[in-house]
């Protein structure tokens, strides 16, 4: 008898658990059905003008630059100029010596004078044969040889004259004066050295910088895809405005201007070069140094800025939003989204003006499926509520 009434008593205990446990499973089922839409935050889009940032290494150049180099043959005297500092136009810069070209000028000078002289006799010679050749006193050719030479004695002078100037114009060449107003270099050529007009090496090397020039490389790919959106007229041609950033990452205080972009392709790198200018008064930009232009070359119409967090991806890397569709319920749709602009992405197609892009409470969000739509601007916690409990407020700033 006892070993009939144990599994009895274990077959009950086992119908009283599954009993339990039914009930449990049926109260979840039952709070599951009345669970309500999860709550998220949208933002409506509207299409707008973006500007199409591009950013492009680049190198300054002087705005001038002259190789200061000597036009006559002699020794240096003196350097009449501190090595690095700032010269003008028309400033001394060396001193050759020139006691030749004074001589020469000298020369020429007396031999202008003479030159004079023998014109004067030579005029007043004709002068006189023309009355007597008039009267038949003398033979009329006496009459032209010495009109002939009055007009040579002349012809002497002006050459002489010429020879003079050339005598006066190197000896102002003696002072080597600075062709343009910049910072000049340093210089080989000390007091005592022998320089000639026809030297490979220039004596200094002046460089204006204020303004200064940075020329940037664009690859010819992009600039010829940039033209033919331009001209099919998708997007609109940007500003010339240009923002620099320098070598060590810190933005330049002044803004410069596109000036041109060459009509040749170099063969080596297959880029073109885009030439900026800047204002440069506090010589902070030197020649050579390597910067990163930033400007807006072209604008785009017709696209929306859409928030980050409201951008997904597919396995594939296309790129798709949720939207607050009909009856309130999640619509996902694909968009064209290339490039972001600083907590946005810009999307170029698959959106509509007054679009509501989800952009809160896109946890498990699936399409079909029922929300309930707030501005992403209001203070009201998004998600699906926990415990399937009602769903509290949030406190302000969430």
């Amino acid at each position: 008898m006892v070993e009939l009434r144990r599994p009895r008593v274990r077959l009950g205990a086992f119908c009283v658990v599954m009993a339990l446990l039914a009930g449990c499973s049926g109260s979840d089922d039952e709070g599951g059905g009345n669970r309500p839409a999860p709550q998220v935050g949208y933002v409506v889009v509207q299409p707008g003008s973006v500007p199409v940032p591009i950013e492009l290494g680049g190198r300054t150049v002087a705005f001038e630059t002259s190789e200061v180099r000597p036009q006559i043959n002699g020794l240096i005297r003196s350097r009449l100029f501190q090595q690095g500092g700032y010269v003008r136009a028309g400033q001394p810069l060396f001193q050759i010596d020139p006691s030749l070209y004074r001589a020469s000028v000298d020369q020429a000078s007396a031999n202008l004078a003479s030159a004079r002289a023998t014109a004067e006799a030579a005029k007043t010679r004709a002068d006189r044969f023309r009355p007597l050749a008039e009267m038949e006193a003398i033979a009329k050719q006496d009459y032209t040889d010495a009109l002939a030479q009055a007009r040579v004695a002349n012809a002497v002078v002006a050459q002489n004259a010429a020879a003079l100037e050339t005598a006066r114009i190197n000896l102002r060449y003696t002072t080597v004066t600075a062709p343009i107003s910049g910072r000049i270099g340093r210089t080989l050529f000390t007091a005592g050295a022998l320089v000639n007009a026809n030297q490979t090496d220039p004596l200094a090397i002046i460089q204006r910088t204020d303004p200064i020039y940075v020329d940037m490389q664009q690859s010819s790919a992009e600039l010829t895809a940039l033209r033919q959106a331009i001209a099919s007229g998708g997007v609109l041609p940007g500003s010339t405005s240009v923002r620099l950033r320098l070598e060590d990452g810190s933005a330049y205080g002044m803004t410069g201007a596109i000036e041109f972009s060459e009509a040749l392709v170099s063969e080596e790198t297959g880029t073109v070069t885009l030439r900026a200018r800047f204002p440069n008064p506090q010589g902070t930009l030197l020649p050579g140094m390597f910067v990163k232009a930033v400007f807006d070359q072209a604008v785009e119409e017709n696209a929306f800025r859409v928030p980050q967090a409201a951008i997904q991806r597919d396995f594939d890397g296309s790129a798709f939003v949720y939207l607050v569709g009909k009856d309130n319920k999640a619509e996902r749709r694909k968009v064209t989204a290339d490039r972001t602009m600083g907590a946005d992405w810009i999307v170029t197609a698959g959106l509509k003006p007054g679009d509501r892009v989800i952009s809160q409470g896109l946890g498990n969000l699936r399409a079909g499926q029922p929300i309930r739509p707030v501005a992403a601007s209001s203070a009201q916690r998004v998600g699906a509520p926990k415990g399937g409990g009602s769903e509290k407020p949030a406190a302000k700033g969430n």
